[in-house]
Order: structure tokens, then sequence, then C-alpha cells
């Protein structure tokens, strides 16, 4: 069966992964261009599509694909993991590449992606998400020069112990003995906007169950309580494997599903999961 014509200026394509939903749209056809009330408008699921975000599809040079992430709340990330298995598998399908390996560029630097297809269908996508790393400068966050590994912050009248990770983009993950949605929801916004975060971070909530096997609840930067996150999966997977707490290779659980997360050296994190087509649609 051939694959339908790429998107046209007014339309977008519907995808989620693992229940966690992104528009894709080309951004280089919008008119008008995509701006933060614009996405906030597209984004609300009561008067608008609906989704957890736009990925906007970019050609600022020869052969390069460059995928901005756009937040419901307007603002936009550096990079996504589950937004990078829908943006690959978009790609695909819509015909913009004929490979089954293709690299994108994102804000918070390159990942390369490869789709698993059988009989012309699309069974998961691995990506390699480059490196993750705990200085304190890159994640950001405030205070000197270091590692913040099972550091002390102060949330309220509360003393926590968080571990702090960029993939691409800021993580702040707690490890836990039970996992409650509730302590989520009051948890998150607050470690979100704190001020330790210059930059706001994505936080996770995440209980070990073995060495290979972890639970995790994701409160997303700029979109709030989320079902899966591939970004949170591989913070949760290299902090974890930080303090010693799992191996190298780690399927991650979610409320909307799970993912394998990979950690080779040096960090470096290989992700694998699906990603699934919605719909496509126009755009008024």
């Amino acid at each position: 069966m051939p694959r339908p014509a790429v998107l046209k200026r007014d339309e977008f394509a519907k995808y989620h992964a693992l229940g966690n939903d992104y528009l894709v749209v080309d951004g280089d056809l919008q008119r008008p261009k995509l701006t933060p009330e614009r996405v906030r408008a597209l984004c609300d699921r009561h008067t608008g599509i609906g989704s957890d975000g736009i990925l906007a599809l970019h050609r600022p040079g020869r052969g390069v694909l460059l995928m901005r992430v756009w937040n419901p709340d307007g603002s936009e990330a550096e990079k996504s993991g589950n937004g990078a298995r829908i943006f690959a598998r978009f790609l695909w399908d819509f015909g913009y590449v004929r490979s089954r390996e293709l690299a994108i560029t994102t804000r918070g630097g390159p990942v390369v992606a490869r789709l698993a297809v059988t009989n012309g269908e699309v069974r998961s996508i691995r990506v390699e998400m480059g490196h993750a790393t705990f200085a304190s400068a890159d994640i950001p966050v405030v205070g000197p020069p270091r590692e913040v590994v099972d550091e002390p912050i102060r949330v309220g009248s509360v003393d926590l112990r968080v571990t702090c990770v960029s993939v691409g983009n800021p993580h702040c993950v707690r490890f836990v003995s039970e996992l409650h949605p509730e302590a989520l929801r009051s948890l998150g916004p607050q470690l979100e906007t704190h001020p330790f975060f210059p930059n706001r971070t994505n936080v996770q909530l995440a209980r070990v169950r073995s060495r290979s096997a972890i639970d995790v609840l994701v409160w997303e930067r700029g979109a709030g309580e989320t079902r899966a996150s591939g970004s949170s999966s591989c913070a949760v997977a290299a902090a974890a494997h930080r303090l010693g707490l799992v191996d190298r290779r780690v399927d991650v659980h979610m409320p909307g599903g799970k993912l394998r997360i990979e950690i080779g050296a040096d960090y470096a994190l290989r992700m694998t999961g699906p990603a699934t087509p919605v719909y496509r649609g126009s755009l008024l």
C-alpha cells in the first residue's frame, strides 16, 4: 500500500506514544506560523484539537530534519523522547524519508532513530538519545559546579532528596517506596517551578521494582501530569543506574505503558518503544 503524501499547509497528523499525544505539522508551511498563543489554542482539549504538545518539522538546510517541540502551555522544549519516536514514524509514514534510519536535530542535541518495519508496518522505534549528564551547569541547577546526585532540596516545609539529570532537557528524579498520583500532583508543580531550576524542570517519582524494572509517574514541564515520557524514562534509568539501583537494561513502566532503556558507556542512552498514528486532519 502506498504511503500518503506529505502534509499540506493546513494539515496536521496526530500520534500518540504510550498515551502521550502530539500533533505533528510542517512548520515551514504553517500559515499563520506557530506562536505560543496558537500552540495553546490548538492543544486545548475543550476548544482546540487537544494534545500534550506539537511537533513541528523544519528543514533549515539540505538533508537537515529539525524537530521543534512545543509544550501545551506555549513554551518550547529542548527535546522529547516520545516526540522523537512519533516524529520518526511520521516522517516515514508520510514519505518524507525512505531510510529506516534517520538523524533528527533538536534544540537538545541530535538523535538517531531506527524504525523496525515488518510488512510495511512500523512495529517499534529505537532512538539513540545522546548522553545523560548529572553536571549542575548542564541541567541546569543553581549553586557551585557539581554532580547533583542524591542531593537535598527543600520544598515548602519538607526536605527531600533528589537526583537531577539532563538528557538534553532537565529532569528531577525522586525515588520513593510507594507511588501515589496525589503526591505527584502536589510535588510536581512545586519542583517544576522551584528556584533551584532556572529553566524549570521535568519531575519524576520512581519506585525501583527490581534490577531491571522501574515504575514511574511523570510531571512534564509545561504539560503537567503525563501518561508517559521518553526523556523522563531515560532520565530515571540513568539516575537509578548512577545510584547503583539497576543494571544497564531497564524496563520503565508508566501509566501509559513500558519503554526499554539501555545505558551504554558514558551514560549513552538508547530507548525503544512504539508510536501510534491516530488521525490526520485540517487546521481551521
